[in-house]
């Protein structure tokens, strides 16, 4: 089990809240807890899953958005 905290920020956009929300639904593809706040998303569940929905959700706001950051910070502590 672990735990991320991503951030993903479109850049040169006047949609980024379109970005966030449409590219945030990925998630719904792994058995994972997921916990959407204001600024980030707290992710927790199998190693494997986590990183796979991690890649799709960068996946999906690159193609939405064209040009995005994401910001991960990971924990094998949860």
């Amino acid at each position: 089990m672990i735990s991320a905290e991503v951030s993903l920020y479109p850049v040169e956009t006047l949609d980024s809240d379109q970005v966030i929300t449409e590219s945030l639904k990925a998630l719904n593809d792994y058995q994972l807890r997921y916990d959407i706040g204001s600024l980030s998303t707290v992710i927790n569940g199998e190693s494997d899953h986590v990183w796979a929905a991690l890649r799709s959700l960068y996946d999906q706001a690159q193609t939405l958005g064209h040009e995005v950051v994401m910001v991960v910070t990971l924990s094998n502590g949860l």
